[in-house]
């Protein structure tokens, strides 16, 4: 069945939808977290390299990705706000780019605790490492520029060029390891010749990233909502006071 975007661009219309896909959203973060960690913490084995140091992909991986997608979905919500002027875009852009912002700083957080016992060191300026860091950087000032102006259209409209602008980064992360000499190894999970990674690491890799994905979708209807009661009592307000004498 398509979705009619139509029908849910009406912000009014949305929070019904968000309503009563809420509480199946939430229950699935939390089944698939208990799943996922039980799998990454007491059924995948350990790395013959790494030792115990590799449940932290468990974490560090699903993360990076929730950061990529969120990202192409600024720029997408971008994209229609600019071209649409939908009003619901603006609202979750301004929703997710917090999110996408946590995603990121995990990667960076767990990058940094997994890079020391693995490669002897916190951090280095190494491809991938930099351009995630620029990524950071981009969510902060997506953040930043749509709290920037007194009138949120016009914040939000300068984050969205900023989140198109910045979409640039997003090959370059995902294909930094091929077109560079990194630390970090290829992709093992996302590749066109299918996966390189065991079996009993990537089921777990998988369940979790699915919990990163139900997490995403659940907090971003909550932050939705929220937007949508803050625009409609912004605009009352505005009512209001156009109609004081």
């Amino acid at each position: 069945m398509a979705i009619n975007w139509h029908f849910l661009s009406n912000p009014a219309r949305f929070g019904r939808v968000a309503a009563a896909v809420l509480p199946w959203s939430a229950t699935a973060t939390a089944l698939l977290f208990a799943a996922g960690l039980w799998l990454a913490l007491f059924a995948s084995p350990d790395d013959y390299q790494q030792g115990e140091t590799v449940r932290i992909m468990y974490v560090h991986v699903p993360a990076a990705w929730m950061a990529l997608m969120v990202y192409v979905f600024l720029a997408v919500a971008g994209a229609m706000l600019l071209v649409w002027k939908s009003p619901l875009a603006e609202l979750a852009a301004r929703a997710a780019a917090p999110l996408g912002t946590g995603f990121t700083a995990i990667v960076l957080v767990t990058g940094a605790f997994w890079g020391k016992p693995t490669w002897g060191t916190w951090w280095v300026w190494d491809a991938r490492l930099t351009s995630v860091l620029v990524l950071f950087f981009l969510y902060l000032g997506h953040i930043a520029l749509d709290a920037a102006f007194d009138d949120p259209r016009r914040g939000a409209r300068a984050s969205a060029v900023l989140a198109l602008v910045g979409i640039v980064n997003v090959p370059i992360i995902k294909f930094s390891v091929d077109w560079w000499t990194t630390l970090h190894q290829p992709a093992s999970v996302l590749r066109l010749d299918g996966p390189t990674i065991h079996p009993s690491m990537l089921a777990p890799l998988l369940v979790m990233a699915f919990a990163y994905l139900a997490f995403f979708v659940t907090f971003l209807l909550v932050r939705l909502r929220a937007e949508i009661a803050r625009s409609r009592a912004e605009a009352l307000r505005a009512a209001a006071a156009r109609a004081t004498p």
